[in-house]
């Protein structure tokens, strides 16, 4: 989280020459929802380091306006960055915890021309939304990839099934870690791409009204009694 602030205070120091007082972000983030607990170590990162370092950069005061979309929900991310910059005057855009929410709001940084930084969202394509924007994480492939190698060297991989979310963040894992497993050992892959549970900010069915009996290709058939 240093690493991020502090790309943070870089990026804040081109607005020096500004003849506000004040610099204000504009944070977008998870802070409830099932996703919350990870929304909550972001924000912490940026409130231990300020409170390490003080709220200033080059002179200028910093003010974080947090807002909240409580989950993946890309029509409130994008609304919240659009009154984040029309309303509330911010000077650039922070946070972005999941994918939906980041590219939504590239839209508006693109549109707006305002500065966004991408502090989790990991899908690769993100910052193709808009030329102002930047990332201080990683992307799926990054860790993927390794881990990816590590399975087909170390472990031995010569089989596997992946189970990933039907979106970008799945869509990325999958196919990082089985050109890395695939190319190192010619490895046999299978996979099955399973529907977020909060899918765009839309709720799935509930499991039960979608359950089914399992046939007997699920399990092992039964033997005919002897007579």
């Amino acid at each position: 989280m240093v690493r991020i602030t502090l790309a943070l205070a870089a990026a804040l120091a081109t607005f020096a020459a500004q003849a506000q007082q004040t610099i204000k972000i504009g944070m977008i983030n998870v802070l409830s929802g099932q996703f919350a607990d990870a929304g909550a170590q972001l924000d912490n990162g940026a409130k231990t380091y300020m409170k390490m370092h003080g709220d200033t950069v080059a002179g200028k005061k910093i003010e974080i306006i947090r807002r909240d979309v409580g989950g993946p929900n890309p029509d409130v991310a994008k609304r919240h960055a659009q009154e984040l910059i029309v309303r509330d005057k911010v000077d650039l855009l922070a946070g972005f915890l999941l994918t939906p929410n980041a590219l939504a709001a590239g839209d508006v940084s693109a549109e707006a021309k305002k500065f966004m930084v991408v502090m989790n969202a990991a899908t690769s394509i993100i910052i193709t939304k808009s030329p102002y924007m930047i990332r201080t994480s990683v992307t799926l492939p990054q860790v993927m990839e390794t881990f990816g190698t590590w399975a087909a060297t170390k472990a031995g991989l010569k089989q596997n099934y992946t189970m990933v979310t039907d979106y970008g963040p799945g869509h990325d894992a999958e196919a990082a870690f089985q050109r890395k497993t695939s190319h190192r050992n010619r490895s046999t892959s299978s996979s099955r791409a399973a529907r977020s549970p909060r899918r765009w900010g839309r709720p799935l069915p509930n499991a039960a009204s979608t359950s089914r009996r399992p046939r007997y290709s699920d399990r092992a058939r039964p033997r005919p009694r002897r007579r």
